[in-house]
């Protein structure tokens, strides 16, 4: 497997990281057996998130007792005020059992935060860093406006955005912005939140641009084993996971949900990020979870739907979300009544 290095920072990696936001689902043991036999098996660079309820706390337990310099942290902030900023800072440090994080990142803000914007968080970053709680700064969102800002800004070490064989060319496009200017690319939803199926294709497909680190959402053992195997076999593009893609692409690219969540909250309750893609979630995975009581109630709250426009407003690639709603809801309804096979 080939190495890359992640932008100014400097770290040599294995390109194949581990995604930390799936292990809030599972206990504590199984998590932090997770995690070490992904350090066994060659991942180093572990992502997660203040927001990811107990993942950060997950990682710290796992990597106490001298494993901690050996891995890259990187962790997130939502904070809005230098107030939250510190106190997202000091919780997680604690949560990760470490007097320092490797690559401390803005967590989807609204703004790319610059020195004198006035906000005063980019200078809670040189200053936290100046104090040695954090070494690299980052940068992740799902606006690919302000992705490119950060990037071009010469502020940021590392940026975060989704990153597939489903991105359009101007998403694809930031990977030679960030080698221009030197930026490392964590590339997250590689596998655009669970609706690309095939990791080989996922991998084989990233793999062709060598200065991105996927970072794959892992909670099983299963899927660890699965990414582990591809350090001494990693896939190679070929005719057959072309075929698989092209075959993807024709189903996918377009207007569907990603999942990001940007959406959220629903003034009535709707939880939009899952039920705006349950026609592909249907087709994709094991269909009985989707159909299950809580599944049909979760979908029924579409005929609550206001039509405020909130949620469109909100979506950072322009979707039509409440026609996107009302189209899985009739599909879904289908599939109920057996008039649609999936």
């Amino acid at each position: 497997m080939a190495k890359i290095t992640l932008g100014k920072t400097g770290y040599v990696l294995e390109q194949n990281a581990f995604g930390a936001l799936p292990i809030q689902r599972v206990d504590l043991e199984t998590a932090v057996q997770l995690l070490r036999r992904a350090y066994e098996g060659g991942m180093r660079y572990f992502d997660t998130a203040r927001g990811y309820s107990d993942s950060e706390m997950k990682l710290g337990e796992a990597f106490k007792n001298g494993l901690r310099e050996k891995v890259i942290l990187a962790t997130k902030t939502p904070a809005k005020t230098p107030e939250d900023f510190w106190k997202d800072l000091d919780t997680s440090l604690t949560m990760l059992q470490t007097d320092t994080i490797d690559v401390y990142q803005f967590h989807w803000p609204k703004q790319c935060y610059k020195p004198g914007d006035g906000t005063g968080m980019y200078e809670c970053m040189l200053e936290a860093k100046k104090q040695g709680k954090i070494r690299h700064i980052g940068f992740t969102n799902h606006s690919i406006q302000l992705v490119e800002e950060a990037i071009d800004s010469g502020l940021y070490e590392v940026v975060m955005f989704p990153f597939s064989y489903l991105s359009t060319e101007k998403e694809l496009a930031l990977t030679e912005r960030c080698r221009k200017n030197n930026v490392g690319f964590v590339a997250m939803k590689s596998l655009a939140g669970g609706l690309i199926t095939n990791s080989a294709a996922a991998y084989a497909f990233t793999a062709q641009y060598d200065n991105v680190l996927p970072i794959w959402g892992i909670q099983r053992e299963s899927e660890l084993e699965e990414f582990l195997s591809y350090m001494d076999h990693p896939p190679v593009m070929n005719e057959v996971l072309m075929k698989v893609i092209e075959q993807d692409r024709q189903e996918l690219m377009g207007e569907f949900c990603r999942g990001c969540g940007y959406c959220m909250p629903c003034p009535v309750g709707i939880e939009i990020n899952t039920c705006a893609r349950m026609s592909l979630l249907l087709r994709r995975s094991p269909s009985a979870g989707h159909l299950s009581e809580a599944s049909q109630a979760m979908m029924k709250k579409i005929e609550n739907c206001l039509h405020c426009g909130q949620c469109a407003s909100r979506c950072p690639y322009g979707l039509d979300t409440p026609h996107l709603l009302e189209r899985n809801y009739e599909d879904y309804k289908k599939v109920l009544a057996g008039e649609v096979k999936v």
